[in-house]
């Protein structure tokens, strides 16, 4: 059975073995984008982009192209997976229609971008469900003194689909871990050529504030908030990033020890 509630229909488990759905899966993704207000929130932030008389709202057209995405579509026209199945998704636009939508977004160019970018943090603070405490936070964390519970940790990330470094994407992502589990949310994701290089501490200083923007205000900066990254981050310049007077952000980030630099180490007095 289901209740219009928001964007999306609201779905319960029955016994009864009538009215079976597919894709029944994304109804956890379907409950999260309702429960956090996501579709809402998207919806007022996107209405400069809502022409009159039109019959679907960019502001449900977006989530359904992430929820296709997740249930492992890879272009616009996968939303039709979504179609097929208005219990669980509602009515859901026309490929046309999507396309002109995507088009018009990124004619609108950054102004378009930080629109939808805006109500995500709103959405993220609705899905805490606890502090940064616990052996989730121990693994990925390196909880050090003077860390606090309660406190974030962002964690960059790289992914490659290119092996040549001709072609592909070499996208930089951010994750927020906490709570018990410390799995951690995706909170950005930096879109990168294939040929992108690992070590441009531009490319990492502009994934670090995409994923400070999504944090609460209260944790955007301060010691509360640690910033890790492996060697790909070990840059001078993205640290002196991070040290900034004014960011305050507890960092750790990785380098490759090669011998030279072992031997460099050994060599500093231990009362230093």
């Amino acid at each position: 059975m289901k209740k219009r509630i928001g964007s999306y229909p609201h779905v319960r488990v029955e016994g009864s073995g009538r009215g079976v759905v597919s894709q029944a899966g994304a109804v956890l993704l379907v409950e999260t984008v309702r429960k956090t207000g996501l579709d809402t929130a998207i919806s007022v932030a996107l209405a400069p982009w809502l022409k009159p008389r039109a019959v679907h709202d960019p502001g449900k057209i977006l989530p359904d192209v992430a929820l296709a995405v997740a249930l492992g579509g890879d272009c616009l026209a996968d939303v039709g997976m979504l179609r097929a199945e208005p219990a669980v998704f509602g009515p859901v636009a026309s490929d046309p229609t999507v396309s002109r939508l995507v088009g018009t977004l990124a004619a609108g160019g950054q102004r378009a971008l930080n629109t939808i970018r805006s109500p995500a943090p709103s959405a993220l603070t609705r899905m805490e469900v606890g502090p940064a405490d616990g052996p989730g936070c121990d693994r990925f964390c390196d909880r050090g003194p003077g860390r606090r519970p309660g406190d974030r940790a962002l964690r960059q990330g790289r992914h490659s689909c290119d092996l040549e470094k001709t072609f592909g994407h070499h996208p930089l992502t951010g994750f927020v871990d906490h709570g018990t589990g410390g799995s951690g949310k995706p909170v950005a994701a930096l879109l990168r050529t294939g040929n992108a290089g690992s070590n441009t501490a531009a490319d990492h200083a502009t994934t670090t504030q995409l994923a400070l923007v999504q944090l609460p205000k209260s944790h955007r900066r301060g010691r509360r908030t640690l910033i890790r990254t492996d060697s790909a981050g070990g840059a001078h310049e993205f640290v002196a990033w991070l040290a900034q007077r004014g960011r305050w952000l507890s960092y750790s980030v990785g380098m490759t020890i090669t011998d030279a630099v072992h031997q460099a180490v050994v060599k500093v007095p231990l009362a230093a």
